[in-house]
């Protein structure tokens, strides 16, 4: 059995559908599934069991030996929260838990680490140096919890016998409909660009980047699960990997995108970035890629526009998950 946690979730539900693309059905889903918006994403999926996330250690002490892999993706992922004891719970301890229980029984372990770790990038985007994490100061919350679990994974005697923490940047694609203000900046476009014809991005609030200049590695979720999948069969070189395209784009260069696919003439206005991100807002990130395709992993990226393109008239026109 293959162990997929926040199965519900964005990346984890298509992580699902690419492991019942390989004939993996015996899998085990584990989330929240009271949260009945992100049902969806699972439905029509073939599965072996479904286990609540405050139920399963008990069922892995008890299904251990019946264990492959462990996907552990489940995480808060809102950059806007500021409570740091829901992310001690969800995202520290949990993954800690985790962690301890793939050492106990022998078990492969990738778990979802952020490029959010990386703060506002003036240390870089490489992930080849194990001492950096512990230089990084990330802008929130959400980004803390990620780098502080990177660093207790480090500096843990025991590890897993293979284990990977893939530090996301900007991920994009299917099966987000339920992320609200959380969802990629394509999927805010689609839906502002069919309702009147237009969409807005956020205003530059630094000198240095023009209105829609601001820099961004948009990364398809299809990549994002080809690696995982890869990673399933290499189980080896153990750590942690920037997973992003390596190219960094624009928000205007997204937003053009997004109105070619739609067909529709590009009409893009500006608003003042809200005030309880403002502080924090990126301005630019670039996922280092070389450590990944040190380790033989050759498939190339999906382009933005391409990744866009396979988006909106594959997913979003029909409402369709993958």
């Amino acid at each position: 059995m293959i162990v997929v946690t926040g199965a519900a979730g964005f990346i984890a539900s298509c992580l699902v559908s690419r492991l019942n693309a390989a004939n993996f059905n015996d899998l085990v889903v584990v989330d929240n599934f009271a949260i009945e918006k992100k049902l969806p994403n699972i439905h029509g999926k073939k599965l072996r069991e479904y286990v609540d996330r405050e139920e399963f250690f008990p069922w892995l002490d008890a299904n251990h030996e019946q264990v492959e892999f462990i996907f552990h993706l489940g995480a808060r992922t809102d950059t806007t929260e500021q409570d740091p004891a829901i992310f001690d719970l969800l995202n520290l301890n949990y993954s800690k838990q985790m962690w301890q229980a793939c050492v106990r029984y022998n078990l492969p372990l990738v778990y979802a680490s952020s490029g959010a770790t990386y703060g506002d990038g003036r240390l870089g985007y490489s992930d080849q140096d194990d001492a950096l994490p512990y230089q990084l100061r990330p802008l929130n919350p959400y980004g803390e919890s990620k780098n502080d679990f990177d660093k207790w994974a480090l500096a843990q005697e025991e590890k897993p016998y293979f284990w990977a923490g893939l530090k996301f940047f900007n991920v994009y694609g299917p099966n987000e409909y339920h992320k609200g203000r959380m969802a990629s900046v394509i999927l805010h476009a689609f839906r502002q660009i069919r309702e009147n014809g237009s969409m807005q991005l956020f205003r530059s609030h630094n000198p240095e980047y023009v209105d829609g200049g601001q820099m961004r590695d948009f990364v398809y979720v299809k990549d994002v699960v080809e690696v995982c999948y890869f990673l399933l069969h290499h189980r080896t070189h153990s750590g942690l990997y920037n997973l992003g395209t390596g190219q960094a784009r624009t928000f205007m260069d997204l937003a053009l995108n997004t109105f070619a696919a739609m067909g529709q003439p590009a009409d893009i206005r500006f608003r003042d970035t809200p005030e309880d991100i403002r502080d924090t807002y990126q301005y630019f990130t670039e996922a280092d890629m070389r450590k990944l395709r040190s380790i033989g992993y050759e498939r190339p990226f999906a382009t933005l526009e391409e990744g866009i393109r396979d988006y909106v008239q594959g997913y979003l026109v029909e409402g369709a998950y993958y």
